[in-house]
């Protein structure tokens, strides 16, 4: 990853961050790195909300050339994040019966910097998580 991309990726948790705080979410993790035998990937936002715990994929875009930033999660990129997500809770003693919820944010910036618009896409919960 070049220093660029690095750049992008701190500012779109930064600003996703800030804008799931100012919805009332408790943020407990971001740029969460895990690397086991089996597993090498990164959540860029772990946020708390009462009983839900949601991984946070998180989308930035400065221009349309790849496509609009809310674009789905697609199914393999969910399933990686998944088990990240029950790494995660293992690693952080977070109790079985929690909720988790994988959401995307999607930020597109203007010309000028500027969150010119974000979106939350909130995913399914899914209870006992962890259990699996």
């Amino acid at each position: 990853m070049n220093d660029r991309a690095k750049l992008l990726g701190a500012a779109g948790e930064r600003i996703a961050g800030e804008y799931l705080e100012k919805q009332g979410y408790f943020i407990r993790a971001k740029n969460v790195q895990i690397k086991t035998a089996d597993l090498i990937g990164q959540i860029p936002v772990v946020a708390e909300k009462g009983d839900t715990t949601a991984i946070v994929e998180v989308k930035l875009r400065t221009s349309r050339k790849m496509g609009p930033s809310q674009n789905k999660i697609s199914e393999a990129k969910l399933e990686k994040l998944k088990a990240l997500a029950t790494t995660f809770g293992k690693d952080n003693d977070i109790p079985p019966e929690q909720n988790f919820r994988i959401d995307l944010i999607a930020i597109e910036l203007t010309v000028g910097g500027d969150v010119g618009q974000l979106t939350h896409i909130q995913g399914e919960i899914e209870p006992n998580f962890l259990s699996e």
